[in-house]
């Protein structure tokens, strides 16, 4: 039976079965026995099998299904070695769904879509092969991190390496427009071109002049940044990768921004088709001014970018707005109106409530954590890359008199259940940071010049982590409690270390650093500081004795790195980055990046086959009651986790707030009356988060009462 004709099989009616209890149980079985009638009835008989690697590989290389030059780095004598490593591994997946979403999304296939050409095993080793770049020891290092599913490359990654006929490496983009008509011409190409390639694509329009801006003399003409909205959107539409998906572009807009009301207004469902953008993620970036205006419930002034930036001299995101607010607001050649702070928080929330947008970037958050000389002033389509950038000028040519730089992300993560049975929890990481280099290098974007100059001074990775709350259940720690804040820090404390001491290692070996090191804060080493005086060690008894055989550095541990870094350098300006995650957690069999489940058996609507089931990883009696549900908790308890991981990434992570249409009783103290959600929740969250050190608040998903989900994830490149 062909993958064309696949009719009478049984796995899916099994795996359906888990959602009906049996004397009040979840029967778990149903799914083991899914998960072995789809290897009965689907992938044995569709896989094409050789008698010999060399064999394989051959045909795969004659028939243009893999590259030919990563392969011919490496001897077949080591190649055949390396299977029969991954081999003696005995690889399992552990549900229906890790199978299932790999061999429907990530496995390769032939030219017809009738049989299978891949195993895990081969995804693995071409993966290793490849960003191993010829190394046979680091290859062997690669193939280990992943067959035990320790290290996860991002689903661009992880699905193109070694393909003849891929897509790039690399999960989304950042660029920015200014001013004038031919960066946003270029802005417009750039977002075409990175949509054709692949990835989700982050824009910054705060430097835009508002609606009813002077143009050359003319009051008034300005259009505001609507209309370019709506030519983004357009483009997206348009350049999809060949009807294979739906190209994926979220705009980022300064919340003093004039046309901030207008813009929000876009992604109403009651908005004039004129102005309403369906497809378009929207963000905003947040100044601490904002908040301390809504706090006290002032008034609050929205600053022309065309005028600001005549004053200035710089484009309007590059001013710090909170530093400058009295100024700008005494300052009679700077354009202006008054809007009322609270009533534009409320507005902010109601479309968080309607739509999960949009996204919040606590601009000053970010850039006063940021160790890197310049400013950050935007974000991606999923929230968690948080980089410097520098303007681009664009003549009437459409030539760069200044190429800037902007931003392409290069991600992976961590499997933290798995990496914990790390044999060297260290030297895992420090492979996984060499991974994510080969990614950096490897990749040129030449279609897009700003991005491509980024990335060539910057060397920027973003590794990332996974399955915290499986780890958390099955180690019985309640999410958000004492001890679970205790083993983020030290976890994400590690990360941190890891992969600092492996960039110095690589610009020691290169004698090359990012650009603009000498003026960062790991240069004069006062970002050391913290963990020299206060080293993160374990605090409870039960996070000591899960780190018990795992290297926690000491004060004069990191005070020797500072004096290699400063020494030395480093090679990459960012090293990490928390995503989402979306379907390649579910091949990870575990929970979806650092947020709680949603479900104990999570339903998933998967096109023209219906729905499938996945339980919670390591679900089970024991497991069970430290399952509870992100929409059935206090998401203060997140935002303190998130808080804590926070303090070691450099980055950002994509914190998404769960909320019930309904709040159960007792979940908020400040909920006394009323149980419905208000615009109220959503702001002392808001706020909550701010005031723990959040730098971005992802999507707002409400759980209603009909049982549909507001605001969830759309987009499939960012979610690695």
């Amino acid at each position: 039976m062909s993958l064309k004709e696949l009719t009478d099989v049984s796995y899916f009616e099994l795996n359906n079965e888990i959602n009906r209890p049996v004397d009040g149980q979840i029967p778990l079985h149903k799914d083991k026995e899914a998960l072995e009638a789809f290897f009965k009835e689907n992938v044995e008989p569709n896989t094409l099998t050789f008698p010999t690697i060399e064999e394989k590989l051959t045909y795969l290389i004659s028939e243009n299904y893999l590259e030919t030059e990563f392969i011919e780095k490496y001897s077949l004598s080591f190649i055949i070695s390396l299977y029969e490593f991954l081999e003696a591994q005995n690889f399992q997946f552990n549900s229906f769904m890790a199978a299932y979403k790999f061999y429907s999304q990530y496995a390769l296939k032939n030219n017809e879509g009738t049989a299978y050409l891949e195993t895990y095993e081969d995804r693995v080793a071409f993966n290793a092969l490849y960003f191993a770049d010829g190394d046979e020891k680091l290859a062997k290092q690669l193939a280990d991190e992943m067959i035990h599913q320790r290290y996860q490359p991002a689903t661009p990654s992880f699905l193109n390496a070694g393909r003849k006929r891929r897509g790039e490496l690399v999960s989304c983009f950042l660029i920015q427009l200014t001013d004038d008509m031919n960066s946003i011409g270029r802005g417009i190409n750039s977002a075409l071109q990175l949509s054709r390639i692949g990835g989700g694509v982050g824009i910054s329009l705060s430097n835009l002049r508002e609606a009813g801006a002077p143009i050359k003399g003319y009051e008034g003409a300005g259009s505001g940044v609507v209309p370019v909205m709506k030519l983004f959107e357009d483009s997206f539409s348009y350049s999809n990768q060949l009807g294979q998906r739906q190209g994926a572009g979220v705009v980022y807009l300064d919340i003093f921004h004039p046309d901030i009301e207008m813009f929000l207004s876009a992604k109403k469902e009651n908005a004039d088709e004129k102005i309403r953008v369906k497809t378009l993620s929207l963000g905003i970036t947040v100044p601490d001014k904002f908040y301390e205006l809504a706090r006290k419930n002032e008034d609050m002034f929205l600053f022309s970018p065309y005028s600001v930036e005549r004053e200035y001299g710089v484009p309007y995101a590059y001013v710090d707005i909170t530093k400058e607010y009295d100024r700008l607001v005494a300052n009679p050649n700077i354009r202006k109106k008054r809007i009322r702070a609270r009533d534009l928080e409320n507005e902010i929330s109601k479309l968080q409530q309607e739509s999960g947008y949009p996204y919040i970037i606590n601009i000053d958050e970010a850039n006063r954590q940021n160790p890197i000389d310049g400013k950050i002033i935007m974000s991606n389509l999923c929230s968690e890359i948080l980089q410097v950038q520098t303007p681009s000028r664009v003549n009437d040519q459409q030539m760069y008199e200044v190429l800037g730089t902007d931003i392409s992300c290069n991600l992976g993560s961590t499997n933290i259940p798995n990496l914990m049975d790390s044999p060297d929890f260290g030297q895992s990481i420090r492979t996984m940071t060499r991974a994510l280099t080969y990614v950096t290098d490897a990749s040129s974007i030449d279609v897009v010049p700003s991005i491509k100059h980024g990335n060539e001074q910057n060397h920027t990775i973003g590794l990332g982590a996974m399955g915290l709350h499986s780890y958390f259940a099955k180690n019985q720690m309640e999410y958000g409690s004492k001890e679970s804040i205790d083993f983020t820090n030290v976890y994400f404390m590690l990360l941190n270390y890891w992969t600092l001491v492996e960039s110095n290692q690589i610009a020691k070996e290169r004698k090359q650093t990012f650009h603009n090191f000498d003026k960062s804060s790991y240069a004069d080493g006062s970002y050391f500081d913290r963990y020299i005086n206060e080293p993160v060690v374990p605090q409870t008894d039960k996070v000591k004795q899960l780190f018990s055989d795992i290297f926690v550095p000491t004060a004069k541990d990191w005070q020797a790195l500072q004096q290699h870094i400063q020494a030395d350098g480093l090679y990459h300006q960012n090293r990490l980055a928390v995503a989402p995650n979306g379907s390649i957690s579910y091949i990870n069999d575990t929970s979806a990046s650092i947020h709680p489940i949603t479900r104990l058996i999570e339903e998933r609507q998967e096109k023209k086959i219906g729905k499938i089931y996945y339980p919670a990883p390591y679900l089970n009696n024991e497991t069970l009651p430290y399952y509870t549900s992100a929409y059935d908790m206090d998401m203060r308890k997140v935002i303190d986790v998130y808080a804590t991981a926070q303090k070691h990434v450099d980055q950002g992570m994509s914190l998404t707030l769960f909320m019930r249409s309904d709040i159960p009783e007792g979940l908020y103290e400040w909920k006394d009356k009323e149980s419905k959600q208000t615009t109220r929740d959503l702001n002392i969250l808001r706020h909550y988060a701010f005031h723990k050190g959040i730098k971005s608040i992802y999507y707002v998903r409400t759980f209603t009462e009909d049982e549909t989900e507001i605001g969830s994830n759309s987009c499939e490149s960012c979610v690695i």
